[in-house]
């Protein structure tokens, strides 16, 4: 008879049958019992035990407490490479630069991996944009890799279960219906990524009704529309927060949540710190909102007004600038008295810092933002705190193009629609005339890792693979581009999303054999479009 021990051992003493190892191990299993209780109550309180005491007394040695749990001791094998990949020593961590980009957030990043897996995400000291700097967001992006809630194959809606359907069940079902006609439509979020903007370009260029329409959960089209028709340009402007020594912020938390936080920090940072003890100098930061934000916390000053107030809060300063500056005042709405008084006093200072003050709002409502930007205009900061030579693209949304798709799905003249991580219906207002609409769309497709709100009313489901799984590109701001590169293979049976609108374009490079089709659509493009504009490098 083969001995076990030939097979599983645990220590060397096991292994060497050392006679200690041997005795202890019979030893371990006996049990200690008190037939009877210590009626002496002077022997009793004479005896000290320990906490092993206790578990013998309990009949519970280690080895009987691990058998009582049906714990079993697992195997683990030591397999060797066949052939040991040049960039992985077992032990050494390894390094990737990436990008991390969900909707409008993104943040460039450095990924710590461990024999293949990524285990951390810290930031790229190199980002001339995140500059080192991380979120909250960020760091815990590398949990979402291992959700076991993430989608682990393409479904097909039946009734109410989902079926496994392969991946050229998909790619025929999306053709078929494409070449029947009517409009197709992409619905996203913010999109940052050149390559896939030129991907869905080449596509309507071949006669389909292809249009991309995107949105953002906590909207800035306002915002984009007022720059739009201010300055020419639908941007977010690239701000200076180390250049502005007065910040007036109406409830946008640009320090938590708005636009670029990671970006913005940094900045704020520099003109907070004192470095000149002797000539001291530091930003004044003016906070006016509802409620306590991560910049409401950090502000010198906040001024508190109901969120119904804010645009009439916003108006008082523009009048008090405009009566001292000699502009013209506006009519609206009032705000409480003890607000108006405080703005008063910032609309005083602010004139005093004229080139060197920055006046920012989250609000939605286009009138408002349009007087921000008069304010602005006003004090001379265009240019200097804030201009459009990088203006940012991290808010793309136009919410009149949404209710533009809402409308058409709703006359039943799209065709196909194509979700790619987003959730409407948990997202935006009037959700539900949204999933009503849905009925009335010739077939719909969900590109995400894991089911929502909005993609579990789909017909097909074509999950992507994660940011770390995949290959792609980002131009956050104008003229500032960066890469994603996967740092470790596909989990699961998905695919990257881009790859999937290659499929169903009928992109050439589908047709060419390559494993990675997308990861040769962005060399291309990055070799043709986007290398030329630099002369730093010569290849």
């Amino acid at each position: 008879m083969k001995d076990k021990h030939a097979e599983l051992w645990i220590g060397a003493e096991d292994l060497t049958r050392d006679e200690n190892f041997e005795r202890q191990s019979q030893e371990e299993f006996q049990q200690v019992s008190i037939t009877k209780p210590i009626e002496d109550e002077a022997v009793a309180e004479s005896m000290t035990s320990s906490r092993r005491d206790f578990l013998k007394y309990l009949g519970f040695g280690l080895g009987a407490a691990t058998i009582a749990a049906s714990c079993e001791i697992p195997v683990k094998r030591a397999i060797p490479y066949v052939v040991k990949p040049d960039e992985i020593v077992p032990g050494v961590a390894t390094y990737y630069a990436s990008s991390y980009v969900e909707g409008g957030d993104y943040c460039s990043v450095i990924v710590k991996t461990r024999e293949g897996r990524p285990i951390k995400v810290e930031g790229n000291t190199l980002s001339p944009v995140s500059k080192g700097g991380t979120s909250a967001r960020v760091q815990a992006s590398v949990l979402s890799l291992y959700d076991t809630n993430r989608l682990r194959g393409p479904k097909m809606k039946n009734g109410s279960s989902w079926d496994d359907i392969s991946w050229d069940d998909v790619d025929k079902k999306v053709k078929n219906q494409v070449a029947k006609g009517g409009a197709v439509r992409i619905l996203s979020h913010t999109q940052m990524s050149p390559s896939v903007k030129k991907l869905v370009a080449e596509w309507a260029s071949n006669g389909v009704d292809v249009k991309w329409v995107s949105y953002d959960p906590v909207s800035s089209a306002a915002m984009l529309d007022a720059n739009e028709a201010n300055f020419g340009v639908r941007a977010v402007p690239n701000y200076h927060f180390d250049k502005a020594d007065y910040i007036v912020s109406f409830n946008a938390d640009f320090l938590g949540t708005w636009i670029s936080p990671v970006e913005y920090a940094a900045q704020y940072a520099k003109n907070r710190k004192i470095k000149d003890v002797k000539n001291a100098k530091m930003s004044r930061h003016i906070q006016v909102e509802s409620h306590m934000s991560l910049s409401g916390s950090n502000a010198d000053n906040r001024i508190l007004v109901k969120p119904s107030e804010q645009g009439a809060a916003i108006l008082a300063l523009y009048n008090a600038l405009a009566r001292s500056m000699g502009a013209s005042t506006i009519k609206g709405p009032k705000v409480n008295e003890k607000a108006a008084a405080n703005l008063k006093k910032v609309a005083d200072e602010l004139a005093q810092h004229k080139g060197k003050s920055l006046v920012v709002a989250a609000s939605n409502n286009l009138m408002e933002q349009k007087i921000v930007n008069k304010i602005n205009y006003l004090l001379g900061n265009l240019g200097h705190t804030m201009d459009f030579d990088r203006y940012s693209y991290q808010r793309q949304g136009d919410d009149q193009a949404y209710q533009d798709l809402v409308k058409e799905m709703q006359a039943g003249s799209v065709g196909t629609l194509i979700l790619w991580d987003a959730n409407p219906v948990y997202e935006m207002p009037e959700g539900n005339v949204f999933a009503e609409a849905l009925g009335k769309v010739g077939l719909s497709v969900a590109l995400g890792g894991s089911l929502n709100e909005t993609s579990a009313n789909f017909q097909l489901l074509a999950p992507t693979h994660h940011y770390l799984e995949s290959w792609g590109d980002v131009e956050v701001k104008n003229g500032e581009f960066s890469l994603v590169q996967p740092t470790i293979s596909p989990l699961f049976n998905t695919r990257q999303a881009a790859e999937s609108i290659m499929h169903w374009s009928d992109n050439e490079l589908i047709d060419s054999g390559s494993d990675q089709p997308f990861y040769e659509y962005v060399r291309s493009n990055w070799e043709e479009n986007i290398f030329p504009k630099q002369d730093r490098y010569a290849s």
